[in-house]
């Protein structure tokens, strides 16, 4: 046993070889005798000497096996923290926009202005990811997601107030959303910072995809609920409350960090502009980024059309929720078994395949498929986003750290701005030719896109690109700060 093996030999018991017995001590005339020699103990083979009065060693106990894949994330108490504070206000939103929506049509009898509402929702991210984004980059990371927080939660609370008109409670929808992509470009580079570069950074970014997918299941849910119970403006009310609790969270349960570039003596408006020529001039983190954008913007087609594709194929109107949900589905389904299954280097791997193929089921609609041919599809469609996983840390490692948060900001207005537009874009062409043609069509023209951008991804990869662009690229990366 290792106990035994490491205690001392009993030399009481143990033999003792000739060569192991030690020399006689000459006696030098008119010194003291000296003292009795006592043979060293002799000890068995392969068994270290253990030094009088010390212990014997024992073996540590084996130490439990660190947490690996989405576990290791959430054994960092800084993203537990980010993580709870981001399914807080997501709910909130997402219930906010459904009893908004509600409020402004209990006001005005309007359907155009109530479904403003759901657009005004995505429209403004453009302006505040271009023009604001240097906020992400400029002041430190805690302190500019805490105030976003507190600025979203005074725009609800004016909501509340009855005397604020329709144009103000649109108004106030409007500033709710242009400061949204600050708060997400933001925090997703302070992801960088409380995760590192590496794989917990790509699996903690799944985990807040996974929460924004779930919310729509639930959170529309939810409040549809509490508009049974609270007036419109008392479910705006939990809005408020949540951005409260969001920034609470960031406040208290992540570090203050430093700014990531200081204040280069420009305006905001000029360094978020310099900051958004220098991201989309770099020909690598520009293609990169147009691979997030292109394939969503085909695939919301399906989403933006369910009602009256539902309408057309005589299913219930049970059944739009199916319709409207399967995608959802088919993604987190994906996302975790992508992150938690697959390696970073297998992750890395499927990125450019399945971006190329993942619009493909929406060609089923050409078939006017009935609702559970319809519904893999979507499902399947849905599943194709998995490849963001991959290309999460490839946009990381293609962006230079001092421009992260401008990079992260612009990414994520980009994002919402193209979803908007191709839901706008399948709804005008719905007006020409059927619905299933149109989602059919959007998956054809969008999978053509997205070769198109896989080749470009290809041709900019690390060690593909001309040494003259390699140059110049770290040039830019060099005095981008």
């Amino acid at each position: 046993m290792p106990n035994d093996r490491s205690a001392p030999a009993d030399t009481s018991r143990t033999p003792t070889a000739p060569d192991a017995v030690a020399p006689a001590v000459p006696v030098v005339p008119g010194a003291p005798a000296p003292d009795a020699v006592t043979p060293a103990p002799v000890h068995p083979p392969g068994v270290a000497a253990v030094p009088e009065g010390v212990a014997p060693a024992v073996p540590d106990a084996p130490t439990p096996a660190a947490p690996r894949g989405y576990r290791a994330v959430f054994a960092v108490a800084e993203f537990r923290a980010v993580f709870a504070a981001h399914l807080f206000s997501l709910l909130g939103v997402v219930v906010s926009e459904l009893a908004l929506t509600v409020l402004v049509y209990d006001l005005t009898g309007s359907p155009l202005l109530s479904a403003l509402t759901f657009a005004l929702g995505l429209l403004p991210y453009l302006i505040g990811g271009t023009l604001f984004a240097g906020v992400a980059d400029r002041y430190p990371a805690r302190r500019v997601l805490v105030v976003c927080d507190l600025l979203c939660a005074a725009c609800v609370a004016v909501m509340l107030v009855p005397a604020t008109p329709v144009a103000g409670l649109l108004a106030l929808r409007c500033l709710v959303a242009a400061i949204a992509p600050v708060f997400t470009g933001t925090r997703m580079a302070a992801l960088t910072d409380i995760l590192g570069e590496g794989d917990l950074y790509v699996l903690g970014r799944s985990l807040l995809r996974i929460v924004s997918q779930s919310a729509m299941l639930i959170g529309f849910g939810a409040g549809g609920v509490l508009l049974t119970v609270l007036s419109p403006r008392g479910a705006i009310t939990v809005t408020a409350v949540t951005f409260l609790a969001s920034a609470a969270l960031l406040r208290f349960g992540t570090r203050a960090r430093p700014a990531r570039s200081g204040d280069g003596g420009g305006t905001l408006l000029k360094e978020s502009l310099a900051g958004a020529r220098l991201i989309l001039g770099d020909r690598r983190v520009r293609a990169l980024m147009l691979l997030f954008w292109v394939p969503p913007m085909f695939v919301v087609a399906p989403e933006a059309l369910a009602a009256p594709y539902a309408d057309a194929i005589g299913v219930p109107s049970a059944a739009l929720g199916l319709l409207l949900c399967s995608m959802a589905v088919g993604h987190i389904g994906a996302e975790l078994f992508v992150g938690s299954a697959l390696s970073p280097r297998n992750r890395s791997r499927i990125v450019l395949p399945v971006a190329a193929v993942g619009l493909l089921p929406l060609v089923v609609y050409a078939v006017r498929p009935g609702l559970p041919l319809a519904v893999a599809a979507l499902a399947l469609a849905g599943a194709g986003a998995a490849y963001v996983i991959g290309l999460d840390q490839w946009f990381v490692d293609a962006v230079p750290e001092e421009l992260r948060g401008r990079a992260m900001t612009l990414l994520t207005a980009g994002l919402m701005t193209v979803q908007g537009l191709g839901m706008a874009l399948a709804g005008l062409a719905a007006e020409f030719f059927p619905v299933h043609q149109v989602v059919a069509g959007s998956g054809i023209l969008g999978t053509v896109c997205t070769l198109l951008l896989v080749a470009e991804v290809r041709a900019t990869a690390p060690g593909r690109m001309s040494d003259t662009e390699g140059r110049d690229r770290a040039d830019r990366h060099v005095t981008s700060g």
